[in-house]
């Protein structure tokens, strides 16, 4: 990607995050941050990647407030021990736990499915929070690029793998749930079929937002197959907006700024960023409803691309290939 282009690139997720933090400035100013209530959620299982610090760490909190069993999936043991430990003190829930998977290695997410199937235990709920951000171009164990590979690939293959288990633990009326990350960043993202390692060209930019472009393909396509075989589980995505974590290190130094000085004003609190995955996982109104972008815990529409059954369809199928995952697409739609 030439310079100018790169430029283009960051300038579009900037102004796209600038044009989130108005919109939040105004919904404080209008209306204030009132935390959801949200209903029990006892003898309910829930797997939230990402859980030791940020909004995977609010949204692991708030479940657990809730009464679920909530395994964290992360890959820092020593930030996971000390996030187990404060959910547990501050929640009074004893059934927090970590389970190490890194999302970077196909291997290691195969490993933590594995160790999560042997505890013979349901799964209810599974968040696909955790992700990396503008990072410099590196490839991730299986030579993926990283925000493609970790964001995207990693919890393609860590939901599909699961996917049994949520089926089995679901019934109707009760639908278990996968609930997917995204970012308002996906509306300027661009998703290159024939590229999607960024490996003619990168920007950390471009990358990212790709990332959460696919996040957002991948979800409607798994709705429609979940749909389509009458499984008792829904899949959704959720926006949390603009908020105040460690996922800026790597952003450019003025953004950094800025958020150092005005981030307690302008940006979201984590716990503030979790409430629509929380939203998204235990409202009763999402109840048997999949295929949903959610932003401030409402119903949006996310970039009309999305809706491009072929292009999620083409998406799912080069998604399968790389992780080895057996396309049912044309089984399930075509049989």
């Amino acid at each position: 990607m030439s310079p100018l282009s790169a430029a283009r690139a960051a300038l579009r997720v900037y102004a796209v995050g600038a044009a989130v933090v108005v919109a939040q400035l105004l919904r404080r100013r209008l209306r204030g941050f009132a935390e959801p209530v949200f209903p029990q959620q006892r003898e309910r299982v829930a797997i939230v990647t990402g859980g030791t610090d940020g909004i995977g760490y609010s949204t692991a909190k708030h479940l657990a407030k809730l009464g679920m069993h909530v395994i964290i999936g992360g890959n820092n043991e020593g930030k996971a021990e000390e996030a187990v430990r404060k959910i547990k003190e501050e929640t009074l829930n004893d059934k927090v736990e970590f389970l190490y998977c890194d999302l970077a290695s196909m291997r290691s997410i195969q490993q933590f499915v594995q160790r999560f199937k042997m505890k013979k235990i349901p799964l209810h709920v599974l968040v696909n929070n955790a992700g990396v951000m503008m990072v410099p171009q590196r490839t991730t164990q299986d030579g993926f690029e990283e925000h493609f590979g970790v964001n995207y690939l990693g919890h393609f293959l860590l939901t599909n793998l699961l996917l049994d288990t949520l089926r089995e633990s679901g019934a109707p009326g009760r639908s278990a749930r996968v609930v997917t990350v995204s970012s308002a960043t996906h509306y300027v993202g661009e998703l290159n079929l024939d590229d999607l390692q960024s490996s003619h060209s990168y920007s950390a930019h471009a990358a990212y937002a790709q990332s959460k472009l696919a996040l957002v393909l991948c979800t409607y396509h798994l709705q429609a197959l979940l749909e389509a075989t009458g499984s008792p589980v829904t899949a959704n995505v959720a926006d949390p907006g603009v908020v105040d974590t460690d996922l800026y290190r790597h952003v450019f130094w003025g953004t950094r700024l800025v958020k150092k000085l005005f981030g307690w004003w302008l940006f979201k609190t984590p716990d503030e960023g979790a409430w629509t995955s929380v939203y998204a996982a235990v409202t009763p109104a999402l109840e048997g409803r999949g295929g949903c972008y959610l932003y401030n815990e409402k119903e949006t529409k996310s970039l009309a691309v999305t809706y491009d059954l072929e292009f999620q369809r083409q998406l799912w199928a080069r998604s399968c290939q790389m992780t080895g995952i057996a396309d049912v697409t044309e089984e399930v739609f075509w049989g």
